[in-house]
């Protein structure tokens, strides 16, 4: 967040140094009471006004100073927030393919782009699941790394509290110092795992020093072999490494898809790799939103309307599929059932790529 404040701020200032040093080619035009220019020429480049924009440069053609307008440029300026936001998003959720199809001929002034929707929405969502990790976990099952440091530390005093009790067992105690033996072991390999995601370059463990955890063993026999030990280790906390890559590396969900969507049209040479690209765009977008909406209503208790949520989606895949491509029933339902079994394998493929990564 303080890049973006800070990229506010430099645009800010930078647009107010270029109007002090570089006025406009007709100058100021006087302000009514209520904010709104009064001019004949554009205050841009000093073309006649002859619509509601300057056809020489585009800029509007009456422009507004009040407080409002500033929040209003903020707001698109940050978020992209402006008429188009609303006329896509009621698309996208209920007419997918109207809207795939419309972006995809041409009509695009009225829509915002499936790219820029669908880093928004990432974004979104992202921000969601940090939120109800941080809200709704125990100090050993939040999401954040504050919540491992603070379950790394509990660990050790428990360690410490089970080692001294063994040290007080009577001789014959031998079923309850099995035991204790036990739990000690599972405590263990938990503080090594926590060592891994907390960047600990040693930590002491029954009385000896473990090292090199922050590091790559010869012994873990590539990424791979270095996931499944992290996961046997510490399956929360590989969980939560992932989290953190699935959002960087979320575009890649794109890529992974577009090859599935063309098979299904291989035959069909009226459409390309830019119009399947255009549909897996949009649609990772909305499935993306689809499962925030849901995971905050199971989060909320309303376990039944979060299911709800969910089930649209095999028809929201049918529905944008029949208008994007022009199926008969039959021909979008068969493929649904297709591309529904396609996205399980790209999912599983992201999965895997990420783990490799989180390794």
């Amino acid at each position: 967040m303080n890049e973006i404040a800070d990229a506010v701020g430099t645009t800010v200032a930078g647009g107010v140094v270029a109007r002090a040093v570089e006025p406009s080619a007709s100058g100021y035009a006087d302000a009514s009471p209520k904010g709104h220019t009064r001019e004949s020429a554009c205050l841009n480049c000093g073309t006649a006004l002859i619509g509601a924009h300057c056809h020489s440069c585009g800029q509007r053609a009456h422009l507004h100073r009040t407080l409002g307008a500033f929040a209003h440029d903020l707001l698109h300026g940050v978020l992209h927030f402006e008429g188009k936001t609303w006329r896509t998003l009621p698309l996208l959720a209920w007419r997918p393919g109207q809207l795939t199809r419309e972006y995809i001929d041409g009509k695009r002034a009225r829509y915002v782009s499936p790219i820029a929707l669908f880093l928004f929405v990432v974004f979104l969502s992202f921000a969601i699941f940090n939120l109800m990790g941080a809200g709704g976990g125990s100090a050993t099952g939040g999401t954040g790394v504050a919540a491992v440091e603070q379950a790394y530390q509990d660990n050790a005093a428990k360690l410490a509290v089970l080692r001294k009790e063994r040290e007080a067992l009577a001789p014959a105690a031998a079923a309850r110092r099995t035991a204790i033996d036990a739990e000690i072991a599972e405590i263990e390999q938990d503080q090594k795992g926590m060592a891994v995601v907390l960047g600990k370059d040693s930590v002491s463990v029954g009385g000896e020093i473990w090292e090199g955890f922050s590091h790559e063993s010869e012994s873990d026999n590539g990424p791979v072999g270095r996931l499944v030990k992290h996961v046997r280790e510490n399956p929360q906390l590989a969980i939560y490494k992932a989290q953190s890559n699935a959002y960087k590396y979320s575009w890649m969900l794109i890529p992974l898809s577009v090859p599935f969507v063309w098979m299904l049209f291989a035959f069909r040479r009226r459409y390309g790799a830019y119009d399947h690209t255009v549909f897996t765009t949009y649609s990772i977008t909305f499935m993306i939103a689809l499962v925030a909406v849901a995971s905050m209503l199971f989060y909320a208790g309303w376990d039944g309307l979060g299911l709800l949520a969910l089930l649209y989606a095999p028809f929201h895949m049918y529905r944008q599929l029949r208008g994007t491509y022009s199926l008969s029933r039959f021909s979008a339902i068969w493929r649904m059932l297709a591309l529904s079994l396609f996205a399980w394998v790209a999912i599983a493929l992201f999965a895997t790529l990420i783990g490799m990564a989180s390794a």
